[in-house]
């Protein structure tokens, strides 16, 4: 899971969108991120201990063990995290202005590499899951799949000046 300080989580469950960094009742205004489920109870115990956030929701079931997830921050301060869009057609690498999309996509499958950053502030220490990298293969239906090789004809048919063939 974990390779050169980094964690490495393939194939993994995030809830709780905000690529875009949206305002909401627990989340100010340009804030991305969203959160991740940790599958291995003892490895999310282990990570609690040595500082990482981990959360845990309670079980819907009873009888069910608690769920360990983590919030993942999405910032492009620094140093920007490379996001990548996989599709049947190829891959597209995701800027700052379109890494939003990712809210609403219907994401197949998901494998990311987190940065992890320690901090201190107060007495008080910790480290804060920050995204490295992101391959996100979204699912394609029936028709994506049949229209994917046709090219885009609608910039062949506006003129240099913007405006339709008479």
């Amino acid at each position: 899971m974990a390779r050169g300080g980094f964690l490495t989580i393939k194939n993994a469950k995030i809830f709780s969108r905000n690529f875009s960094g949206k305002e909401g009742k627990y989340n100010p205004e340009g804030r991305r991120n969203f959160c991740v489920h940790i599958d291995d109870i003892k490895a999310a115990e282990q990570m609690q201990r040595d500082g990482w956030n981990i959360r845990w929701l309670e079980p819907r079931d009873e009888g069910s063990e608690r769920l360990p997830f983590m919030q993942v921050a999405v910032s492009y301060k620094n140093i920007p995290p490379k996001v990548v869009l996989v599709s049947k057609r190829g891959q597209t690498r995701l800027d700052e202005d379109e890494v939003n999309m990712l809210d609403w996509a219907e994401i197949e499958n998901i494998d990311l590499t987190i940065n992890p950053s320690h901090w201190e502030v107060n007495g008080n220490s910790g480290i804060k899951a920050y995204l490295r990298s992101a391959y996100v293969t979204i699912y394609e239906d029936e028709l994506d799949e049949l229209y994917s090789n046709v090219p885009d004809s609608a910039q062949s048919s506006i003129t240099e000046d913007g405006l339709p063939f008479d």
